[in-house]
């Protein structure tokens, strides 16, 4: 996978490459979603958490100090904030049920 990685970005296809990440996430987060709702949510609040952390940590050493960081680190990390979110979200709304952890 590192290879196909570093292949696809050396090719400057980074945006076909993150249209990949965003659609094997949002399968991974609705298979997991209709497997257990109860770990869903768990990783649904969690993973956005930690990614948006990495993320905002990541944007703020970059700032400070430029480095050979590729783009697709930085629209990864932001659709592994967003997409966690959006399946839960249409998974809620086609069940019609209300977002609670208890």
């Amino acid at each position: 996978m590192d290879l196909y990685l570093c292949i696809m970005a050396k090719k400057n296809n980074v945006w076909i490459l993150a249209i990949e990440i965003f659609f094997v996430e949002i399968i991974v987060f609705l298979g997991l979603w209709l497997w257990n709702e109860q770990v869903a949510k768990v990783f649904t609040f969690i993973i956005p958490l930690v990614c948006g952390a990495i993320l905002l940590i990541a944007v703020i050493s970059e700032l400070l100090e430029r480095t050979k960081i590729s783009r697709l680190y930085f629209i990864g990390m932001l659709i592994s904030v967003l997409t966690p979110l959006l399946v839960a979200f249409f998974y809620l709304w086609l069940n019609d049920k209300p977002f609670s952890f208890f």
